[in-house]
């Protein structure tokens, strides 16, 4: 697969999911501008990933119906204009309005990530799946550093502008990748109706949906409620040590890559079940990061490297099950990804505004632990592994 095509997907994705999580380390700077409660402000998190699950699973199924530049032509300019009503909202209401519009049309990622799965040889998916999620995961992982460093000089309102800047470059990036034509059938209920049977046929895809659902539901459960943690309290961190602090899950990113060259070796299956287990004794460190900074820094560490290894395990092997209907498998998969993250991420509110941090670790390790349990039983059964299945990509140049 040409290179300078993986490098700006890899881009293109960490630019655009960046949007959904820049509000996570600023909840406080918010409520106080806002004049909220942070109980408030956490649900304006939960409404963006809400918003993310709308994408997934009504706006990713059209790549494998529209050519695939013009749809992220559309997506991006709506996000733009929804991060620019973020920067003026004047109530929290109105954010939360907004946050949900930007949050849906940033699954560009989503998109992007079939679409390099769907152009690269079977012997090298898992390497530029891992490339692609890298840029995702750094995206991430930048979007609270940014979050906290612009909103330190400018106010978290200046934080949505310049996110609106990047659609625009993020748009020029975009007419730089192949022209693929369609693949799924041309109208849009039967496309989603598809994306129903297509979980209702592949076991395979069905239990990676689940490892997903309960791995990503502890990132919802940490990253919402770390910011009330660090900013109050004895802490008093400032948005922008909240914000670089986040950098130490740079070892998720890593993870992305190790783990689909693993898993282009055969061995996703087998190493699912050690990442789910780091996700889970992540949150063991992260309890007693309450008090000690260090343990909560090698915590997030090994929390990120546990939920993004079990993520890219999963993209290795669900690609390949229907290489003609790769956008539709990602919704499939996605959405109960990201609705888990949702759900992870309103039980935290609750969980650290009721019973403290604490009762935020135990929810968090909770998750995955019923994950481990399900690998135990997935191991006794036969190879999950997928035959791919060959199914020409019609390319023309641009």
């Amino acid at each position: 697969m040409d290179r300078s095509s993986v490098a700006v997907m890899a881009l293109a994705s960490g630019l655009v999911v960046a949007n959904s999580y820049y509000a996570q380390p600023l909840v406080a700077a918010i409520a106080e501008s806002l004049h909220a409660s942070d109980t408030t402000v956490g649900l304006v998190v939960t409404a963006g990933q809400v918003g993310y699950a709308l994408g997934l699973a009504f706006l990713v199924p059209l790549g494998d119906m529209i050519e695939r530049r013009r749809l992220l032509n559309v997506m991006l300019t709506v996000t733009a204009a929804g991060l620019l009503v973020m920067a003026t909202a004047p109530t929290w209401q109105v954010l939360a309005a907004a946050a949900v519009v930007v949050s849906t049309g940033s699954v560009v990622g989503q998109i992007l990530v079939p679409f390099a799965a769907t152009l690269a040889h079977d012997t090298e998916r898992g390497r530029v799946i891992g490339n692609v999620m890298t840029g995702l995961l750094l995206g991430i992982l930048l979007s609270r550093v940014v979050a906290g460093l612009l909103a330190e000089v400018f106010g978290w309102r200046g934080v949505f502008v310049v996110a609106s800047a990047l659609m625009l470059l993020t748009l020029v990036l975009v007419r730089r990748l192949p022209v693929v034509a369609p693949t799924a059938p041309s109208r849009y209920p039967a496309v989603l109706a598809s994306v129903w049977r297509i979980a209702r046929d592949e076991p395979v895809l069905r239990r990676r949906m689940g490892y997903g659902a309960l791995t990503y539901a502890s990132f919802g459960v940490f990253w919402t409620s770390i910011g009330f943690l660090l900013a109050g309290g004895d802490s008093g961190w400032s948005d922008a040590q909240i914000g670089l602090f986040t950098l130490v899950g740079v070892a998720g990113a890593l993870a992305a890559r190790i783990a689909g060259t693993l898993a282009d070796r055969g061995f996703a299956r087998k190493q699912t079940g050690v990442f789910v287990a780091a996700t889970a004794g992540a949150f063991a460190l992260i309890a007693v990061g309450e008090h000690h900074v260090a343990a909560l820094a090698v915590g997030v560490a090994l929390l990120e490297l546990g939920i993004q290894g079990t993520h890219i395990s999963n993209q290795s092997l669900i690609y390949t099950l229907r290489p003609d209907a790769g956008s539709r498998v990602n919704t499939a998969y996605m959405t109960s990804y990201f609705l888990a993250g949702a759900l992870g991420s309103a039980a935290s509110t609750v969980a650290y505004l009721t019973h403290g941090w604490t009762a935020v670790c135990v929810l968090g390790a909770l998750f995955p632990v019923c994950g481990l349990l399900v690998w135990l039983d997935d191991m006794r059964r036969p190879s999950e592994s997928p035959v791919p299945s060959e199914s020409p990509v019609e390319l023309r140049s641009a």
